[in-house]
């Protein structure tokens, strides 16, 4: 089978790392893939976001089922594209997928439906959203609404912080035209988790539960990123928590869709708060995570491609998983100044010597090779060290073993992942 396999990040070299392992390829592209899926993939130069050209290239490499990795062409309703020339493809439809596109939208379902999730109300007004925090007079959570590459959220604590993040999001316009409109939510207590669940558009059946870690430094300090490592399984997200989340969230969201016209079918990314009162939605994705889809790949011990498939064509209740019993554990290398302003084309060595250690896998997210051959930093993220062992305290020993094996002077990494387990 020809596979396209549409994005460029840590996420896509997972995806493509483990679909390359699949005796039902025969080939595997990439758009734009990066110096990393170079290794599993032929990439091509097209852009993940240029639909018109994805198709294009569909339709010229005879390709037979399209996998698309990152949140943006799904929105933008490349699935759609892709259902009308009679090909396979896995990712939601447009309409679906604006369960990511519309935090928004995705509450307004979750409180028709009675999920579980934060108390929230929407604005496309900065005073009257300014009125109604003087008047909750609590801590807050103030996000963009549309897609912000997973930085449009702002926790504050204080009413002067949730001014200023309603300023930053609607005034400022730190995320552009995500922030037109913003939810805020109750600040709910608890421990935040990922839980990934395949769907065909009528049933979902559970992959694995994972945990992130957003903020850049050590200690959960400093801005939100896209995620400076992560780790499964998660001990938070035990047998009962998992029945619950299946049984309370992941099952009505996709009784929901259906109701409304809009089937999901793909990877349904929820991220939760684990509380007293049990799981609580805090936002839906319509994509695997970065960095959580590297160590979840580096366990799943089922045909990728085979599953992948099963969700595009509603064949969900063929498909048993099996998996890998240790932990995995990714830990982010990060361009210096990220996420603010970094600098590209720094040059990297040592990532052969890590990915050679048993047990690791050094996924590329931001990488290129530069006109002498050499691997530099094309990005914010970098790389993915991913390694796997007994317990989330052995993957993360040999994760930083990895790390330490690779020569950047201008990267960094938090040297604290996998904490809140280990402290377990």
């Amino acid at each position: 089978m020809k596979v396209l396999l549409v994005g460029g990040g840590g996420r896509e070299h997972a995806l493509a790392w483990a679909i390359s392992k699949s005796p039902k390829l025969t080939k595997l592209y990439a758009a734009p893939g990066n110096a990393g899926i170079a290794n599993c993939a032929e990439c091509i130069d097209v852009s993940a976001e240029d639909i018109p050209a994805i198709c294009k290239a569909v339709k010229e490499l005879g390709i037979e089922f399209v996998i698309v990795g990152p949140e943006a062409p799904l929105v933008d309703g490349l699935a759609d594209r892709v259902e009308a020339m009679g090909i396979p493809v896995f990712g939601p439809s447009m309409a679906a997928a604006e369960l990511e596109g519309s935090k928004g939208m995705m509450k307004d379902l979750l409180a028709k439906y009675n999920i579980p999730t934060a108390d929230y109300q929407r604005f496309d007004e900065p005073d009257a959203a300014k009125e109604y925090i003087r008047i909750k007079n609590h801590p807050v959570v103030v996000k963009a609404d549309g897609l912000a590459a997973g930085k449009g959220v702002i926790l504050s604590h204080t009413l002067n912080e949730a001014y200023a993040a309603v300023d930053q999001i609607m005034i400022e316009e730190a995320f552009g035209n995500a922030g037109q409109e913003i939810v805020i939510e109750e600040f709910l207590i608890g421990e935040e988790a990922s839980f990934f669940a395949l769907c065909d558009g009528i049933r979902a059946i559970p992959m694995a539960g994972a945990q992130d870690h957003k903020q850049v430094h050590d200690g959960d300090h400093g801005p939100n990123t896209g995620g400076m490592g992560a780790y499964t399984p998660a001990p938070v997200l035990d047998d009962a928590i998992q029945k619950r989340i299946m049984d309370e969230v992941i099952n009505p969201t996709v009784e929901a869709m259906a109701k409304e016209g809009k089937p999901y079918k793909g990877v349904l990314f929820a991220g939760l708060m684990i509380g007293e009162e049990g799981p609580k939605v805090i936002e839906f994705n319509c994509r695997f995570g970065d960095p959580e889809c590297q160590p979840i790949m580096a366990r799943l011990k089922s045909d990728a491609l085979e599953m992948l498939l099963a969700s595009a064509q509603g064949n969900l209740d063929k498909l048993k998983l099996k998996w890998d019993p240790r932990a995995a554990m990714t830990v982010v290398l990060a361009a210096e100044g990220y996420p603010g302003r970094n600098a590209k084309g720094t040059p990297i060595n040592g990532v052969e010597d890590a990915d050679a250690i048993e047990d690791v896998m050094v996924f590329h997210a931001g990488t290129a090779l530069d006109d002498n051959g050499q691997l530099v930093s094309n990005g914010g993220r970098v790389l993915g060290v991913t390694a796997l062992g007994d317990t989330v305290e052995d993957a993360q020993k040999l994760a930083y073993k990895a790390v330490d094996t690779i020569d950047w002077p201008k990267g960094f990494c938090r040297r604290d992942i996998g904490w809140r387990a280990i402290g377990r």
